[in-house]
Protein backbone atom coordinates (compact mmCIF):
# COMPACT_ATOMS: atom_id res chain seq x y z
CA UNK A 1 0.00 0.00 0.00
CA UNK A 2 1.22 3.61 -0.76
CA UNK A 3 0.45 5.87 1.82
CA UNK A 4 -1.17 9.00 1.41
CA UNK A 5 1.07 10.68 3.82
CA UNK A 6 4.67 9.45 5.80
CA UNK A 7 6.10 12.11 8.14
CA UNK A 8 9.69 12.98 7.12
CA UNK A 9 12.14 11.93 8.78
CA UNK A 10 16.16 12.67 7.72
CA UNK A 11 17.86 10.39 10.12
CA UNK A 12 19.48 13.32 12.68
CA UNK A 13 16.76 13.80 14.42
CA UNK A 14 17.27 10.86 16.95
CA UNK A 15 20.38 12.45 17.93
CA UNK A 16 19.24 16.45 18.17
CA UNK A 17 16.83 15.05 20.50
CA UNK A 18 19.56 13.35 22.37
CA UNK A 19 21.65 16.36 22.36
CA UNK A 20 18.73 18.59 23.81
CA UNK A 21 18.07 15.37 26.67
CA UNK A 22 21.86 15.48 27.44
CA UNK A 23 21.83 19.83 27.68
CA UNK A 24 19.68 19.46 31.02
CA UNK A 25 17.34 21.78 29.23
CA UNK A 26 14.03 19.85 27.26
CA UNK A 27 11.56 22.73 28.13
CA UNK A 28 10.86 25.79 25.80
CA UNK A 29 13.32 28.33 24.13
CA UNK A 30 16.05 26.01 24.39
CA UNK A 31 19.44 25.81 21.75
CA UNK A 32 17.42 24.06 19.54
CA UNK A 33 14.22 26.38 19.14
CA UNK A 34 16.66 29.43 18.93
CA UNK A 35 18.56 27.47 16.09
CA UNK A 36 15.15 26.64 14.53
CA UNK A 37 14.23 30.38 14.98
CA UNK A 38 17.15 31.99 13.52
CA UNK A 39 17.22 30.14 10.51
CA UNK A 40 13.77 30.91 9.62
CA UNK A 41 15.22 34.21 10.31
CA UNK A 42 18.09 34.27 7.92
CA UNK A 43 16.23 32.17 5.43
CA UNK A 44 12.64 34.05 4.49
CA UNK A 45 14.34 37.75 5.62
CA UNK A 46 11.62 37.96 8.50
CA UNK A 47 12.62 40.19 11.73
CA UNK A 48 10.53 37.66 13.82
CA UNK A 49 10.01 33.79 14.09
CA UNK A 50 8.65 32.71 17.45
CA UNK A 51 8.38 28.70 17.18
CA UNK A 52 5.34 27.57 19.03
CA UNK A 53 3.15 24.73 20.06
CA UNK A 54 1.03 24.26 16.67
CA UNK A 55 0.07 26.66 13.49
CA UNK A 56 -3.25 26.98 15.96
CA UNK A 57 -1.68 28.48 18.67
CA UNK A 58 0.20 30.65 16.28
CA UNK A 59 -2.94 32.01 14.80
CA UNK A 60 -4.33 32.39 18.28
CA UNK A 61 -1.26 34.62 18.90
CA UNK A 62 -1.93 36.35 15.55
CA UNK A 63 -5.59 37.00 16.30
CA UNK A 64 -4.59 38.64 19.66
CA UNK A 65 -1.77 40.66 18.50
CA UNK A 66 -3.96 42.19 15.58
CA UNK A 67 -6.16 43.09 18.64
CA UNK A 68 -9.25 41.22 17.62
CA UNK A 69 -12.37 41.84 19.84
CA UNK A 70 -16.09 40.98 20.65
CA UNK A 71 -17.99 42.06 17.27
CA UNK A 72 -15.82 42.80 15.11
CA UNK A 73 -15.83 40.86 11.74
CA UNK A 74 -12.83 38.54 10.30
CA UNK A 75 -13.15 37.95 6.44
CA UNK A 76 -11.70 34.47 5.68
CA UNK A 77 -12.07 31.27 3.05
CA UNK A 78 -14.73 28.56 4.03
CA UNK A 79 -12.48 26.03 2.24
CA UNK A 80 -9.88 26.14 5.02
CA UNK A 81 -8.72 23.89 7.74
CA UNK A 82 -10.84 24.74 11.10
CA UNK A 83 -7.99 26.61 13.06
CA UNK A 84 -8.21 29.56 10.92
CA UNK A 85 -11.41 30.33 11.71
CA UNK A 86 -11.13 28.74 15.21
CA UNK A 87 -7.85 31.75 16.15
CA UNK A 88 -10.90 34.29 15.40
CA UNK A 89 -13.72 32.79 17.53
CA UNK A 90 -12.14 32.52 20.47
CA UNK A 91 -11.57 36.56 20.26
CA UNK A 92 -15.48 36.77 19.94
CA UNK A 93 -15.12 37.71 16.28
CA UNK A 94 -17.90 36.71 13.68
CA UNK A 95 -16.61 35.44 10.48
CA UNK A 96 -16.94 36.47 7.07
CA UNK A 97 -16.62 33.26 4.71
CA UNK A 98 -15.97 34.68 0.97
CA UNK A 99 -15.78 32.60 -2.16
CA UNK A 100 -12.54 30.87 -3.71
CA UNK A 101 -10.84 31.20 -7.22
CA UNK A 102 -11.44 27.65 -8.70
CA UNK A 103 -7.83 27.62 -10.39
CA UNK A 104 -6.02 27.71 -7.04
CA UNK A 105 -8.42 26.82 -4.41
CA UNK A 106 -7.59 30.80 -2.80
CA UNK A 107 -9.54 33.05 -1.57
CA UNK A 108 -10.85 35.55 -4.37
CA UNK A 109 -9.39 38.71 -3.74
CA UNK A 110 -11.82 40.54 -5.94
CA UNK A 111 -14.43 39.89 -3.71
CA UNK A 112 -13.02 41.00 -0.53
CA UNK A 113 -13.92 44.77 -0.63
CA UNK A 114 -17.81 43.93 -0.96
CA UNK A 115 -17.54 41.89 2.29
CA UNK A 116 -15.85 44.60 4.02
CA UNK A 117 -18.07 46.69 6.98
CA UNK A 118 -17.48 49.02 9.59
CA UNK A 119 -16.91 45.89 11.82
CA UNK A 120 -14.32 44.19 9.74
CA UNK A 121 -11.09 44.00 11.55
CA UNK A 122 -8.88 41.61 10.00
CA UNK A 123 -8.13 39.73 6.49
CA UNK A 124 -7.41 36.34 6.72
CA UNK A 125 -5.54 34.94 3.00
CA UNK A 126 -4.89 31.09 3.20
CA UNK A 127 -1.96 29.73 0.81
CA UNK A 128 -3.62 26.45 -0.52
CA UNK A 129 -1.43 24.37 -1.23
CA UNK A 130 1.58 26.43 -0.83
CA UNK A 131 0.78 28.33 -3.91
CA UNK A 132 0.11 32.08 -3.16
CA UNK A 133 -3.36 34.15 -3.01
CA UNK A 134 -2.57 37.60 -4.61
CA UNK A 135 -0.97 39.48 -1.76
CA UNK A 136 -0.20 42.61 -3.68
CA UNK A 137 -4.41 43.32 -3.68
CA UNK A 138 -4.79 41.82 -0.73
CA UNK A 139 -2.42 44.18 0.87
CA UNK A 140 -3.26 47.15 -1.03
CA UNK A 141 -7.46 46.44 0.28
CA UNK A 142 -5.89 46.26 3.82
CA UNK A 143 -4.00 49.29 3.52
CA UNK A 144 -7.04 51.36 1.97
CA UNK A 145 -9.35 50.40 5.06
CA UNK A 146 -6.77 49.92 7.81
CA UNK A 147 -6.97 45.84 8.60
CA UNK A 148 -4.47 43.77 9.27
CA UNK A 149 -3.60 40.71 7.25
CA UNK A 150 -3.12 37.87 8.70
CA UNK A 151 -1.53 34.93 6.45
CA UNK A 152 -2.88 31.28 6.91
CA UNK A 153 0.80 29.77 5.46
CA UNK A 154 0.15 26.32 7.18
CA UNK A 155 1.22 24.68 4.06
CA UNK A 156 3.36 27.38 2.80
CA UNK A 157 6.80 26.88 4.07
CA UNK A 158 9.26 27.83 1.48
CA UNK A 159 6.74 28.96 -0.72
CA UNK A 160 7.04 32.72 -2.53
CA UNK A 161 4.78 35.22 -3.81
CA UNK A 162 7.06 38.01 -6.11
CA UNK A 163 10.14 37.10 -4.28
CA UNK A 164 8.86 37.06 -0.57
CA UNK A 165 8.48 34.13 1.80
CA UNK A 166 4.82 33.76 2.66
CA UNK A 167 4.55 34.38 6.18
CA UNK A 168 6.31 37.55 5.77
CA UNK A 169 3.85 39.79 3.94
CA UNK A 170 1.18 40.63 5.89
CA UNK A 171 1.25 42.17 9.25
CA UNK A 172 1.22 37.92 10.37
CA UNK A 173 2.29 35.16 9.06
CA UNK A 174 1.11 31.61 10.67
CA UNK A 175 3.47 28.15 9.42
CA UNK A 176 2.67 24.61 10.45
CA UNK A 177 5.13 21.65 11.06
CA UNK A 178 2.69 19.60 11.80
CA UNK A 179 3.66 15.97 10.28
CA UNK A 180 1.22 16.13 7.25
CA UNK A 181 3.37 19.32 6.36
CA UNK A 182 6.89 19.22 4.20
CA UNK A 183 8.90 19.96 7.48
CA UNK A 184 7.58 18.93 11.07
CA UNK A 185 8.07 18.73 14.19
CA UNK A 186 5.45 16.16 14.97
CA UNK A 187 2.75 19.24 16.25
CA UNK A 188 4.74 22.70 16.05
CA UNK A 189 3.96 25.40 14.30
CA UNK A 190 6.14 29.07 13.73
CA UNK A 191 4.76 33.05 14.06
CA UNK A 192 6.39 35.77 11.58
CA UNK A 193 6.07 39.37 11.53
CA UNK A 194 8.16 42.11 10.73
CA UNK A 195 6.96 44.69 12.99
CA UNK A 196 9.19 44.80 15.60
CA UNK A 197 6.77 46.79 18.12
CA UNK A 198 4.84 43.80 18.48
CA UNK A 199 7.97 41.47 20.13
CA UNK A 200 7.20 42.68 23.85
CA UNK A 201 3.15 42.11 23.59
CA UNK A 202 4.40 38.71 21.54
CA UNK A 203 6.80 37.26 24.08
CA UNK A 204 4.35 37.77 27.09
CA UNK A 205 1.34 36.27 25.39
CA UNK A 206 3.80 33.00 24.08
CA UNK A 207 5.39 32.76 27.79
CA UNK A 208 2.26 32.49 30.19
CA UNK A 209 1.57 36.49 30.10
CA UNK A 210 5.13 37.07 31.92
CA UNK A 211 7.62 38.78 30.97
CA UNK A 212 9.90 36.28 31.47
CA UNK A 213 11.76 36.53 28.19
CA UNK A 214 13.73 39.81 28.98
CA UNK A 215 14.29 38.20 32.79
CA UNK A 216 16.48 35.44 30.78
CA UNK A 217 18.39 37.99 28.93
CA UNK A 218 19.41 39.57 31.83
CA UNK A 219 17.21 42.86 31.06
CA UNK A 220 15.14 42.58 34.67
CA UNK A 221 16.11 41.18 37.40
CA UNK A 222 12.50 38.75 37.92
CA UNK A 223 9.78 38.24 36.13
CA UNK A 224 5.73 38.95 36.50
CA UNK A 225 2.97 38.60 35.21
CA UNK A 226 1.99 41.23 32.64
CA UNK A 227 -1.08 40.59 30.78
CA UNK A 228 -2.68 37.94 28.87
CA UNK A 229 -1.12 35.24 28.33
CA UNK A 230 -0.92 30.83 27.24
CA UNK A 231 1.55 28.77 27.33
CA UNK A 232 2.81 28.63 23.29
CA UNK A 233 6.63 27.57 23.12
CA UNK A 234 7.35 24.21 22.17
CA UNK A 235 9.62 21.40 24.33
CA UNK A 236 12.98 21.99 22.74
CA UNK A 237 12.80 18.29 21.56
CA UNK A 238 10.14 18.86 19.35
CA UNK A 239 12.36 21.70 17.90
CA UNK A 240 15.32 19.71 17.66
CA UNK A 241 13.06 17.12 15.31
CA UNK A 242 12.77 20.15 13.35
CA UNK A 243 16.19 21.37 12.95
CA UNK A 244 17.05 18.26 11.56
CA UNK A 245 14.61 18.77 8.40
CA UNK A 246 15.78 22.86 8.23
CA UNK A 247 19.46 21.58 7.65
CA UNK A 248 18.56 19.76 4.54
CA UNK A 249 15.17 21.87 3.51
CA UNK A 250 16.63 22.40 0.30
CA UNK A 251 16.94 18.55 -0.26
CA UNK A 252 13.29 17.82 0.70
CA UNK A 253 11.89 20.56 -1.46
CA UNK A 254 13.25 19.13 -4.38
CA UNK A 255 12.69 15.86 -4.04
CA UNK A 256 8.75 16.73 -3.24
CA UNK A 257 9.03 19.16 -6.11
CA UNK A 258 10.52 16.15 -8.27
CA UNK A 259 7.00 14.34 -7.47
CA UNK A 260 4.66 16.90 -8.18
CA UNK A 261 6.78 18.26 -11.61
CA UNK A 262 6.24 14.12 -12.57
CA UNK A 263 2.75 14.14 -11.62
CA UNK A 264 1.84 16.91 -13.58
CA UNK A 265 3.85 15.96 -16.63
CA UNK A 266 1.98 12.18 -16.73
CA UNK A 267 -1.43 13.88 -15.87
CA UNK A 268 -1.16 16.53 -18.08
CA UNK A 269 -2.80 14.52 -21.26
CA UNK A 270 -6.07 13.75 -19.34
CA UNK A 271 -6.26 17.65 -18.24
CA UNK A 272 -6.34 18.59 -22.29
CA UNK A 273 -8.52 15.42 -22.87
CA UNK A 274 -10.90 17.59 -20.44
CA UNK A 275 -11.44 14.38 -17.96
CA UNK A 276 -9.59 15.95 -15.06
CA UNK A 277 -8.27 19.28 -13.65
CA UNK A 278 -4.64 20.17 -12.39
CA UNK A 279 -3.63 22.24 -9.89
CA UNK A 280 -2.48 25.96 -11.03
CA UNK A 281 0.40 28.35 -10.37
CA UNK A 282 -0.02 31.70 -11.31
CA UNK A 283 2.84 34.30 -12.21
CA UNK A 284 5.05 35.77 -9.89
CA UNK A 285 4.46 32.10 -7.49
CA UNK A 286 6.64 29.36 -6.57
CA UNK A 287 5.27 26.23 -4.80
CA UNK A 288 6.59 24.16 -2.09
CA UNK A 289 5.28 21.01 -3.76
CA UNK A 290 2.91 20.48 -0.18
CA UNK A 291 0.62 18.51 -1.82
CA UNK A 292 -0.61 17.27 -5.51
CA UNK A 293 -4.48 16.81 -6.28
CA UNK A 294 -6.81 16.35 -9.42
CA UNK A 295 -9.94 17.21 -9.64
CA UNK A 296 -12.76 14.66 -10.86
CA UNK A 297 -15.93 15.62 -12.90
CA UNK A 298 -17.74 15.86 -9.13
CA UNK A 299 -18.71 14.34 -5.73
CA UNK A 300 -19.61 10.65 -7.00
CA UNK A 301 -16.67 9.81 -9.72
CA UNK A 302 -14.22 11.36 -6.76
CA UNK A 303 -16.27 8.38 -4.65
CA UNK A 304 -15.60 6.02 -7.18
CA UNK A 305 -12.12 7.19 -7.72
CA UNK A 306 -11.17 6.78 -3.92
CA UNK A 307 -12.45 3.33 -3.96
CA UNK A 308 -10.99 2.20 -7.13
CA UNK A 309 -7.06 3.63 -5.21
CA UNK A 310 -7.67 2.18 -2.35
CA UNK A 311 -8.42 -1.35 -3.75
CA UNK A 312 -5.42 -0.92 -6.03
CA UNK A 313 -2.69 -0.03 -3.32
CA UNK A 314 -2.90 3.79 -3.11
CA UNK A 315 -4.59 5.73 -0.28
CA UNK A 316 -5.82 8.86 -1.86
CA UNK A 317 -7.81 11.49 0.13
CA UNK A 318 -10.37 14.80 -0.13
CA UNK A 319 -9.76 17.70 1.82
CA UNK A 320 -11.24 20.14 3.58
CA UNK A 321 -15.61 20.52 4.11
CA UNK A 322 -16.23 23.89 3.59
CA UNK A 323 -16.46 25.50 7.38
CA UNK A 324 -19.79 27.40 5.72
CA UNK A 325 -21.62 24.31 5.92
CA UNK A 326 -20.61 23.30 9.11
CA UNK A 327 -22.54 23.31 12.30
CA UNK A 328 -19.72 25.35 13.67
CA UNK A 329 -19.33 27.80 10.85
CA UNK A 330 -23.06 28.50 10.90
CA UNK A 331 -22.77 29.32 14.23
CA UNK A 332 -20.20 31.52 14.26
CA UNK A 333 -20.45 32.84 10.77
CA UNK A 334 -21.84 33.92 7.69
CA UNK A 335 -21.04 33.05 4.05
CA UNK A 336 -20.94 36.73 2.36
CA UNK A 337 -22.02 37.14 -1.55
CA UNK A 338 -22.73 33.41 -3.85
CA UNK A 339 -21.58 30.30 -2.80
CA UNK A 340 -20.08 29.46 -7.03
CA UNK A 341 -16.75 27.62 -6.19
CA UNK A 342 -16.67 26.48 -2.84
CA UNK A 343 -19.08 23.67 -2.25
CA UNK A 344 -18.81 22.60 -5.98
CA UNK A 345 -14.93 22.63 -6.49
CA UNK A 346 -14.33 21.21 -2.80
CA UNK A 347 -15.76 17.87 -3.54
CA UNK A 348 -14.21 17.95 -6.60
CA UNK A 349 -10.92 17.74 -5.59
CA UNK A 350 -8.65 14.79 -4.68
CA UNK A 351 -4.88 14.64 -3.20
CA UNK A 352 -2.65 11.99 -4.05
CA UNK A 353 0.15 11.19 -2.26
CA UNK A 354 2.76 13.46 -1.65
CA UNK A 355 5.75 13.02 0.75
CA UNK A 356 9.66 12.92 1.43
CA UNK A 357 10.66 9.48 0.43
CA UNK A 358 8.16 8.78 -2.60
CA UNK A 359 9.90 7.52 -5.56
CA UNK A 360 9.03 8.63 -8.77
CA UNK A 361 8.43 5.08 -9.59
CA UNK A 362 6.27 4.99 -7.25
CA UNK A 363 4.66 8.12 -8.67
CA UNK A 364 4.75 6.27 -12.58
CA UNK A 365 2.24 3.77 -10.58
CA UNK A 366 -0.09 6.03 -9.25
CA UNK A 367 -0.41 7.75 -12.66
CA UNK A 368 -0.72 4.38 -13.95
CA UNK A 369 -3.69 3.73 -11.93
CA UNK A 370 -5.14 7.45 -12.45
CA UNK A 371 -5.19 6.74 -16.12
CA UNK A 372 -7.16 3.28 -16.28
CA UNK A 373 -9.47 4.83 -13.70
CA UNK A 374 -10.66 7.14 -15.99
CA UNK A 375 -10.52 5.30 -19.36
CA UNK A 376 -13.08 2.52 -17.54
CA UNK A 377 -15.24 5.43 -16.63
CA UNK A 378 -15.52 6.10 -20.19
CA UNK A 379 -16.77 2.36 -20.84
Amino acid sequence: MIDFNIAPHTGNEVKYIQEAIASGKICGDGTFTKKCSQWMKEHFYTNQAFLTTSCTHALEMAAVLSGVKPGDEVILPSYTFVSTADAFVQRGASLVFVDIRPDTMNLDETLIEDAITEKTKVIVPVHYAGVACDMDTIMNIAKRHHLKVVEDAAQGFASYYKGKSLGTIGDFGCLSFHETKNLSMGEGGALFFQNNAYQEKAEILREKGTDRSKFFRGQIDKYTWQDYGSSYLPSDMNAAYLYAQLEIADEINEARLACWNRYYEQLLPLKKAGKIDLPTVPEGCVHNAHMFYIKARDLEQRTRFISYMKENGVLTVFHYIPLHTSPAGQKFGRFHGEDRYTTRESERLVRLPMYYGLTLDQVDFICGLVKNFFELEEQ
